[in-house]
């Protein structure tokens, strides 16, 4: 491989950022708009530069591919960052048996989140759903489907967001902190077309890992 250029390298870093970001390949618009570029057309030919040198290879289709995907998922640090956990053998759940070891596949992201492609995260700012786990700094995790009565969920009201437990009622939508610092948000049957469902909480990742919703 040759070496790239300061340009080319902050260009590849913005590639592998986005991607352990987003899990999938930017546009050239937004890889545009990240790099300050005045037109995509730069962004074919830091995408040309880089297959040139090999950092990149790209198909009959034009899909690009890293040479090393390694790259993508090893940090600074050296640490690989894992995009699977190995299924390493069977247990009995029920009389005693001899352990099996085998390489029986992965789990991944889809195992957890079956409907991944409506699945997305927002950090959290404040304390307000303290009682459920939930402090600022974590991840939480939302599908992008209608809340029902007592689901919590992530909502836009008034030009603001919210974490909230929503009651919902003809009578008018109660969104409960919990957290008793907090008051309730009362949103009046004439303000409904204001409220816009960004998500239903599906869980949490902490620094400690992932906590599910226990609410169903």
């Amino acid at each position: 491989m040759s070496k790239l250029t300061n340009k080319q390298q902050q260009f590849y870093d913005t590639l592998i950022s986005y991607i352990r970001k987003y899990f999938r390949w930017p546009t050239y618009k937004e890889l545009a708009d990240r790099l300050g570029f005045s037109s995509e057309n730069s962004v074919t030919q830091y995408y040309d530069a880089l297959v040139s040198k090999q950092f990149l290879k790209k198909d009959s289709q034009g899909n690009y591919t890293f040479t090393n995907p390694a790259d993508v998922w090893i940090h600074e640090n050296g640490h690989r960052q894992p995009t699977s956990i190995p299924i390493v053998g069977e247990i009995t759940a029920g009389s005693m048996q001899e352990a099996i070891e085998a390489d029986l596949g992965e789990v991944t992201i889809g195992d957890f989140f079956p409907n991944a492609s409506n699945v997305f995260a927002l950090r959290v700012k404040g304390d307000s759903m303290k009682d459920l786990g939930i402090s600022t700094g974590d991840k939480v995790i939302l599908s992008k489907t209608d809340l029902r009565d007592g689901d919590v969920g992530a909502v836009l009201y008034d030009g603001n967001t919210t974490l909230k437990r929503a009651h919902i009622r003809t009578t008018g939508i109660r969104l409960e902190p919990a957290n008793p610092a907090y008051d309730d948000i009362i949103i009046k049957p004439g303000e409904f077309e204001e409220v816009t469902v960004l998500g239903k909480y599906l869980g949490h990742i902490t620094d400690e890992g992932l906590v599910k919703s226990p609410f169903r």
